[in-house]
């Protein structure tokens, strides 16, 4: 994957634009592959790989049978997002995603299992598609969140991926944990994955709770290194100004 062109962002843009418009309509089916292939004028990889994008952020429900469908957008669901910590949030998304995952197991689709896989070959560094590993992440969870099948639950845990998204302090806290080691998060995904393929709901249940809780501790530790620091440049200060003091005298 080219990382200066990602030409699939492009394109689910233009897709919004149609829909913000009225051109493809709430609820409605979106066009197939070739048509907006035509109409676009990209290639099919491109829509597709859109499709995928704009499904992750909550604009579409992709079914193997029948299509894309559009959503309702995140903004008009949820306009008045609470201000919550890094710490507040991961704890809700244990909570919900972890159920979730429960739920997802015994009635998991071949299809979405395949979707899963997929999202976890980009995750760990696989170029053959143009897609970030930021929207992987996001696609996995909101996956399986999908699969439960219960239309709350996919409203929450989309709901909770919004204000992560649109909050630039949790963007980079998140940032700075899923960075210091992204081998843990390859394995982690892994294990869910497994336990859903198992069909096994205790298992899927446990590894996507182990899967926050370690996020939990990074963001503690994060927090406790970063409060060590204030507390050391504000010691720093005052000694700077006891010395300033003592020259002048």
């Amino acid at each position: 994957m080219n990382t200066a062109d990602h030409s699939y962002q492009k394109v689910a843009v233009r897709i919004l634009e149609l829909i913000e418009t009225g051109v493809f309509p709430l609820g409605s089916r979106l066009p197939s592959e070739k048509q907006l292939s035509q109409n676009l004028g990209v290639g099919r990889a491109s829509i597709r790989d859109a499709k995928i994008a704009l499904q992750a952020l909550g604009y579409l429900d992709l079914k193997a049978s029948s299509g894309a469908y559009i959503l309702e957008p995140l903004g008009q669901l949820a306009p008045n997002l609470p201000n919550v910590t890094p710490l507040e949030l991961t704890e809700a998304r244990a909570l919900f995603e972890a159920e979730a995952a429960a739920l997802a197991a015994p009635i998991i689709t071949s299809e979405t299992i395949s979707e899963l896989e997929k999202y976890i070959a980009i995750m760990a560094g696989n170029e053959q598609y143009d897609m970030t590993v930021d929207d992987a992440d996001a696609a996995f969870h909101l996956a399986i969140a999908r699969a439960t099948n219960n239309h709350m639950i996919f409203y929450v845990v989309k709901s909770m991926w919004k204000i992560r998204n649109e909050n630039k302090e949790l963007q980079k806290v998140y940032r700075t944990v899923c960075d210091h080691d992204p081998s843990h998060l390859d394995d982690e995904h892994s294990s869910i994955l497994n336990a859903l393929k198992n069909r096994d709901p205790a298992g899927a249940r446990l590894a996507m709770r182990e899967h926050f809780n370690r996020i939990i501790e990074a963001l503690i530790e994060t927090s406790e290194k970063e409060a060590f620091m204030e507390v050391e440049r504000k010691l720093s200060e005052k000694r700077s100004r006891f010395m300033l003091a003592s020259q002048l005298n």
